[in-house]
């Protein structure tokens, strides 16, 4: 009986996305983050919202003329119906209000689907008796958990609401002031002057290896660049908004971050959290901490942020997080040529919303080899073309996770052991001039710090 019954869809709500995209294409925005071609039911709604997809990561017009164009270069567009089917699909929908609402109904009948066939599969490890029924279990909870996996991703939030767990706050939301148009400071004044602020358009590669500071440092220029009054979006994809929240809060407070999280502080350390939870609830802010997202879903969401509040700064942590999704994505090419995408794709974010990316990066084991492990840019971990898109590749190098102050003794035995500082060097700077900065780090508040350069500090050669 069960094998008569059609799938759960709904067509008309499949034709009053496509609809409402082809009334007002900047409505993509709205539902690019959870909703996928392969959630529509009927086929040539799916590739008509393919061929939408397509043309967001073009950052082109959505609209007939457009769509039909792109339908007949994915060779389809007699398939879907023609142009008879686009004008159809336009006047069933009466304004593309609701493209949000449409939407979800179409993501939640392409839930149950999946649920269906997922329960088969079950059926089938069922069917085969194994005698290990420990594997068998483990197999179908995998399988539900793939459905679960895939439901939707989670959004940017005020960075308040990640606080509010700790204390609660009812801090209002400032007023948006005028975007403006010049460089955002990085809140360091010898980078500042280095760079010229941060440009807006370009990409800004962060790059270290692990256990460094690179999210330190970004979450610390985030911070920078709200304070004096740019509205920022965090895409963290390693950390959950909630750690991103305490990371911050422990750099403002100037508390302990263990300290904070077993709530084990003093008076006065907890007068400060309160002052700097209510001080960072007043900056613009904002955090999604969806794991593995496409490029398509983070210009999306960063481009509906700054339609909807003003973005300035977007921050990612870590380009390597990021997987390449999209019809675009040919399953043949190896994970470099996927990275090289990902990398153009963030280039074109800075150019098409105007503001700096600053992308972190990971650095490649080759670093562990070099007697110095300074960083280089061919450390670039994965792909070539993430230094030939950048306009600036910054590395943070730190002597102290290298070697201990013994070695540092008998091969410098006139120089200080440079605990806690760290070197930020600015290997390519496509405006301007390159250099090396030096900062003071405190692990235990994640917090940076710039500093003059005592003599002797840098990293040793090999010797």
């Amino acid at each position: 009986m069960q094998a008569d019954r059609l799938p759960p869809h709904d067509i008309q709500a499949e034709e009053s996305v496509i609809g409402s995209l082809l009334i007002d294409g900047e409505s993509i925005t709205t539902i690019s983050g959870f909703l996928k071609p392969e959630d529509f039911y009927r086929e040539r709604n799916r590739w008509c919202f393919e061929a939408c997809i397509e043309l967001l990561n073009r950052n082109e017009a959505i609209n007939q003329v457009t769509l039909a164009h792109e339908l007949e270069t994915m060779g389809v567009l007699e398939e879907v119906g023609g142009s008879l089917y686009l004008n159809h699909i336009v006047t069933v929908v009466p304004t593309s209000v609701h493209v949000k609402h449409y939407g979800e109904i179409v993501y939640r009948t392409s839930t149950m689907r999946r649920l269906i066939d997922v329960s088969h599969k079950i059926a089938d490890i069922g069917f085969q008796d194994q005698a290990d029924i420990d594997l068998a279990l483990s197999n179908a909870e995998d399988l539900l958990f793939s459905v679960r996996s895939g439901t939707r991703t989670r959004d940017f939030i005020p960075i308040r609401e990640a606080l509010e767990p700790y204390l609660e706050s009812t801090s209002p939301v400032p007023d948006l002031d005028e975007q403006t148009t010049g460089p955002i400071p990085s809140g360091f004044p010898n980078l500042d002057a280095l760079l010229g602020g941060l440009q807006r358009s370009d990409m800004i590669v962060l790059a270290a290896r692990p256990s460094v500071g690179k999210s330190t440092l970004a979450l610390n220029l985030a911070r920078n660049a709200a304070v004096n009054g740019a509205r920022v979006g965090i895409l963290s994809l390693e950390m959950g908004r909630e750690q991103v929240a305490m990371r911050l809060l422990s750099a403002e407070a100037r508390v302990n971050m263990h300290r904070i999280r077993t709530r084990l502080v003093s008076e006065d350390e907890q007068a400060r959290i309160v002052d700097s939870i209510g001080f960072l609830s007043d900056l613009s802010i904002y955090v999604d901490d969806t794991p593995l997202q496409t490029v398509a879903e983070i210009r999306g969401k960063a481009r509906r942020l700054q339609l909807e509040a003003g973005m300035d700064f977007a921050v990612v942590d870590y380009m390597q997080l990021i997987t390449g999704g999209g019809s675009g994505w040919r399953r043949d090419q190896n994970r470099s040529q996927e990275v090289s995408e990902i990398s153009r794709s963030l280039k074109g974010m800075a150019r098409d919303l105007n503001v700096p990316v600053l992308a972190v990066s990971q650095l490649s084991r080759a670093i562990e080899q070099r007697p110095s492990h300074r960083p280089v840019l061919s450390d670039l971990r994965e792909s070539g073309s993430i230094e030939q898109d950048s306009d600036v590749v910054m590395f943070i190098h730190r002597v102290d996770k290298y070697m201990t102050e013994e070695e540092w003794n008998r091969n410098n035995p006139s120089s200080p052991y440079p605990r806690g500082l760290a070197e930020i060097i600015v290997a390519k700077h496509r405006h301007g001039p390159t250099d090396d900065l030096m900062m003071a780090v405190r692990d235990s508040i994640g917090q940076f710090m710039e500093q003059t350069i005592p003599a002797g500090v840098h990293a040793p050669s090999a010797n």
